[in-house]
């Protein structure tokens, strides 16, 4: 007999009454449904613990299909997310539930034509009126003019000052469940875009700085807040996790924060602790939303000595986030929440005063050919 490498496969018929949990863990036996088991029972006996720094990044249409309210606001209300980067485009639309717009579900078939002229938008099977946009982007006008506003900023100041607006709104409005980015603010969450420009919220930045606007959204300050916060999370016995739903650049923004500590900065040499990713993106495609966690390990962006600790599972983020979500919530306690938005400064400072202390020592690499170089100042002395 072959020798058993894990549970036994014993199907008992559902009963009626089958709560999450027990769907997952018990109806989840094989292929990607057996992979987001795995995802599942990492993320509440391992991932979400006190030591451990959740970081999430968010693409595809996630938000317009309601998952920014429904599931995201909850996890980072017990807690369970420490740190985001999503696109612009998923905060924009996560604005229009915050701001009191109604989207409807439709059907992928509809007449695209009629609906242009009708002044109906749709994103799949999700449609909405023009004015939606028109509404929203004119509140981000209007709230982008004043002075908070008026500077040079990362993303994450920028977002949450977004949030502590929409989320006023929403108070105004008597908005029940608030959204992605006003959940955000009140938690302490900082929210970052690897592509600011790459939104109709950018889109509204750059009209406004026709206008004479001072607000510059500048990526230098989000590189190094992320790496910041990936490298406090090894302070003292902590780790980091990085949760992917989708992939893209706020994956690569995410994942590139440990190659900025070791590659460029010449600080530790790890990578992230945790990997888990629902995906639909093949890997051997070669792009970056499909990229494997042992491919990760080659540019030092997971540690090589927890690939255990990696699970990609593919599969439509929209079927894993809600099924995971609730799973979590059944069988983690809520944790406390590290507010890293208010301990930017300080991270900050940290990694640059660690980075400029390093820079003046020499680091020893290994040559090519065997023998020992010293890269003074990140420049290698030839053999």
């Amino acid at each position: 007999m072959a020798k058993h490498l894990g549970k036994k496969i014993a199907p008992i018929p559902m009963s009626r009454d089958i709560s999450v949990v027990d769907l997952i863990d018990n109806y989840f036996t094989a292929y990607n449904s057996a992979r987001l088991r795995e995802a599942s029972q990492l993320l509440a006996c391992d991932i979400l613990k006190d030591g451990v720094t959740v970081g999430v990044s968010l693409s595809g249409a996630m938000t317009p299909a309601g998952f920014g309210v429904s599931a995201l606001a909850p996890l980072i209300r017990n807690g369970f997310i420490d740190w985001m980067i999503s696109t612009g485009a998923n905060l924009y639309h996560d604005m229009h539930y915050g701001l009191g717009f109604e989207l409807f579900a439709g059907n992928p078939f509809l007449d695209d034509v009629k609906l242009r002229e009708e002044g109906t938008i749709r994103i799949y099977d999700i449609i909405f009126g023009y004015d939606v946009l028109l509404e929203t982007d004119a509140f981000i006008r209007k709230i982008l003019q004043a002075e908070p506003f008026q500077k040079r900023m990362g993303t994450a100041e920028f977002h949450y000052l977004l949030g502590k607006y929409v989320r006023e709104v929403e108070k105004q409005l008597g908005v029940k469940h608030s959204c992605l980015l006003a959940t955000a603010y009140e938690y302490g969450v900082p929210i970052y875009t690897s592509s600011p420009g790459d939104s109709s919220i950018g889109m509204n930045v750059a009209a406004l700085a026709l206008e004479g606007s001072q607000l510059i959204l500048d990526p230098a300050i989000d590189v190094n807040e992320t790496a910041a916060i990936a490298y406090n999370a090894r302070e003292g016995e902590g780790k980091s996790a990085a949760v992917i739903l989708g992939g893209g650049s706020p994956k690569n923004f995410l994942l590139q924060t440990q190659p900025q500590i070791h590659e460029v900065l010449g600080l530790e040499e790890r990578g992230h602790d945790f990997f888990v990713q629902f995906t639909d993106a093949r890997p051997d495609t070669g792009g970056l939303s499909g990229a494997t966690p042992a491919e990760a390990v080659s540019w030092g962006k997971i540690d090589p000595d927890e690939l255990p600790s990696t699970i990609v599972c593919y599969t439509d983020s929209t079927i894993a986030l809600p099924l995971v979500t609730a799973y979590i919530l059944n069988q983690c306690p809520p944790r406390p929440l590290k507010r890293l938005y208010d301990r930017r400064e300080e991270l900050y400072d940290k990694l640059r005063t660690d980075y400029l202390a390093a820079k003046d020592q020499p680091v020893e690499k290994v040559a090519t050919n065997g023998e020992v170089a010293t890269y003074p100042c990140g420049t290698p002395i030839k053999q």
